[in-house]
């Protein structure tokens, strides 16, 4: 292979699978070499199973970074791979870590070199060389070509074939890794880089998971799905209970596959349905070429989501099409005061990257992605990390689009937020977006469970969150108590004029009613907002103030003292503390009714229960109704210095809680032995 001049810009791909756009400040000297490795087979490896074979697959690392993994080769000392991938070098001294892994990260055999070495192994073939000065012209065209090849490569690295839909129904009689003859068993699944891990079932041995998920199919021949079944153990490592392999090139497509497969190293079977679907519409193209600018291809997409196709494939709703153009102002993560960003695009368990810009705080991409939607209800998420080389990628920021407000062929400029979404970042990004889909399937779906992301952020402790999600729920209190305080009024007579049409509309609706009447009134409310939006005669700047007083709020906090904040998280717990005291006082009273621990107040219960289902079995519900509120709108009047009352609320009241009940018989227990103590 050749060495790249460093006056020549090349697209080519870089370790980590991003394209990578070299420039002339970019390049190190002396040059950079691109590594071409042919993987071929193994012979006589060692033994890591119980039935005399092993599961090899081989990691290359490049200093302390993995750049690749090979397939697995199951039950086989002698595999045969016959892989081969490119990466670009820019020091021929770094030593390549070649290690030969069991499946369960035992290691085989390692093997370690430097890159400039000419063979590295005998079943590896490896090649670096360097042209001299006066054919440099030459080897920078043939490199150029290879260049837009990785390219290729790396973007169809992204694309899936298909999708498999896999059902975790239960599992039958597995071992039992728990003193009490039990386990608690939870379920890995593995397909290439995709993984999913279910819901752990306590204490069983038959676990019923019920659980649905999708998995990205990368090969073309479908691959193996890897499954293991876990015990799982608080405080240490959890146990291994068996595995099994699935190859997907077996099953037919479009075709629900009910399949009981018996796991290995352990014993007991898992129930699968599993359903390989023919290839996504999933695309990565450049701004000048793309799927909705052709009429034609434009069309046929139109048709195929139009209403007559409403009842074909209810799985396929519509496709998103989003061009990521541009970012401004980004944040500088290096030291140099420049980034090195890429996007990365998700839309729920969908995830595609552009190439990464290197030194530059106001990048472009123009790149098209296309992506079938499963949820029209779904949010796409774009984010911008900087590329490190060695460690985890930065984060510079994200913006959220539900596809429901996406506007079709409008460019809109989006301020980038953090990873909570709660404030802005540095910089700007612009994007475009298209969304095609068939509504009566998009409605028919939004019945259905909605898919989970496999992976999401760990739950931390967060001052501000508690602060906010604690003002969301004592907005959601008082909007209930000023409704109840607005009903109580009526009743008070406060406003005479309010009280009479609230009364008449009161004697009205009951004497009315029928069971039909809930629903219209449910639509007559929706049809009424709907008007006062398309009006403009109210907007939703409510919530918007709401959410940027919130913003305001964590501002001036931030400015506070730490006493002050610490106040202000002790007035929180406090309200919490009391809040949740009374909806746990209540649910305790009504249980300690049942359970006869005031017997006088049970045997009132009894009698109250007996009169009202005597009422209801003779009286009609409507006019019992009736003449409640009849009795309640003229009670004031009646007697204008009555003090009204829940008479269901005082009767609560007088029944103790468990913590009262607790503390009585606390102290009848020290009564008594003091009584035993002075006799």
């Amino acid at each position: 292979m050749s060495q790249l001049s460093p006056d020549l810009g090349l697209h080519d791909v870089n370790a980590g699978g991003h394209d990578t756009v070299y420039t002339q400040s970019m390049l190190p000297s002396p040059g950079m070499y691109k590594l071409d490795i042919l993987l071929k087979r193994g012979h006589n490896l060692a033994i890591r199973d119980r039935g005399g074979t092993s599961d090899p697959y081989v990691k290359f690392k490049l200093g302390k970074k993995e750049v690749f993994r090979s397939k697995v080769i199951y039950k086989n000392l002698n595999p045969v791979w016959d892989e081969r991938f490119c990466l670009p070098i820019d020091n021929l001294h770094e030593p390549l870590y070649i290690k030969v892994m069991q499946l369960r990260e035992q290691i085989i055999q390692q093997f370690k070199n430097n890159v400039s070495q000419r063979a590295i192994a005998r079943n590896l073939q490896s090649i670096i060389s360097s042209k001299d000065s006066e054919n440099l012209e030459k080897s920078l065209q043939v490199s150029s070509k290879q260049s837009q090849r990785l390219s290729e490569v790396h973007k169809k690295s992204q694309l899936w074939r298909s999708m498999v839909s896999i059902s975790l129904i239960e599992g039958r009689d597995l071992i039992p890794m728990d003193q009490n003859g039990l386990s608690d068993p939870y379920v890995k699944f593995k397909l290439g880089n995709e993984k999913y891990k279910s819901k752990t079932m306590s204490k069983t041995l038959n676990p019923q998971w019920r659980e649905h998920f999708d998995l990205h199919v990368f090969d073309e021949d479908g691959g193996v799905l890897e499954i293991s079944v876990w015990d799982k153990d608080t405080g240490r490592r959890d146990d291994f209970m068996g595995r099994c392999a699935l190859d997907l090139s077996a099953l037919s497509r479009e075709q629900t596959h009910k399949l009981e497969l018996d796991l290995e190293d352990g014993q007991g079977q898992l129930m699968l349905l599993v359903t390989l679907t023919a290839s996504a519409a999933v695309s990565i193209s450049d701004l000048s070429i793309h799927l909705l600018d052709d009429p034609h291809e434009c069309q046929q997409i139109l048709n195929k989501y139009s209403l007559l196709r409403s009842f074909c494939n209810l799985s396929d709703i519509g496709i998103v099409q989003v061009k990521i153009l541009r970012a401004e102002g980004l944040m500088a993560a290096d030291v140099t005061g420049k980034s090195d960003p890429f996007c990365v695009i998700e839309l729920c368990n969908d995830r595609l990257q552009t190439h990464t810009v290197y030194k530059n705080l106001n990048p472009e991409w123009n790149k098209v992605f296309t992506l079938n939607v499963k949820d029209i209800h779904s949010v796409l998420e774009v984010s911008v990390y900087d590329e490190d080389r060695d460690k985890n990628a930065d984060f510079l920021g994200k913006v959220a689009i539900p596809l429901l407000n996406i506007h079709n062929g409008e460019q809109k400029a989006y301020i980038l937020k953090n990873k909570e979404m709660t404030g802005p970042t540095k910089g700007v990004i612009f994007l475009e977006a298209d969304v095609i889909y068939n509504s009566v399937k998009a409605s028919l779906r939004t019945f259905e469970t909605p898919e989970q992301k496999y992976i999401g952020e760990e739950s931390k402790v967060s001052k501000q969150l508690l602060l906010q999600n604690f003002n969301r729920v004592k907005r959601c209190i008082m909007f209930l108590i000023n409704m109840g305080s607005y009903i109580n009024s009526c009743f008070e007579w406060e406003s005479p004029r309010r009280s009479i049409c609230a009364f008449l509309a009161f004697v009205l609706v009951v004497w009315n009613l029928e069971l039909y009447m809930v629903p219209l009134s449910l639509l007559l409310f929706l049809g009424w907002n709907y008007f006062l939006l398309a009006s403009g005669k109210e907007t939703r700047e409510g919530s918007v103030s709401e959410d940027e007083e919130c913003e305001k709020d964590e501002k001036d906090s931030d400015k506070k003292g730490f006493m002050d904040k610490l106040y202000a998280i002790q007035d929180v717990c406090i309200s919490v503390q009391t809040a949740l005291d009374e909806v746990a006082s209540y649910g305790e009273r009504i249980k300690n009714i049942f359970n006869w621990t005031v017997p006088f107040l049970s045997w009132l219960a009894i009698a109250a229960l007996c009169v009202a289902s005597l009422l209801v079995y003779l009286i009609p519900l409507r006019y019992i109704v009736l003449v409640w509120g009849i009795n309640k709108f003229t009670k004031k009047l009646r007697n204008p210095y009555l003090i009204d009352n829940n008479e269901l609320l005082d009767f609560l009241s007088r029944v103790p809680s468990d913590v009262q009940v607790v503390g009585d018989c606390l102290l009848s227990f020290i009564e008594l032995k003091l009584r035993f103590s002075t006799a």
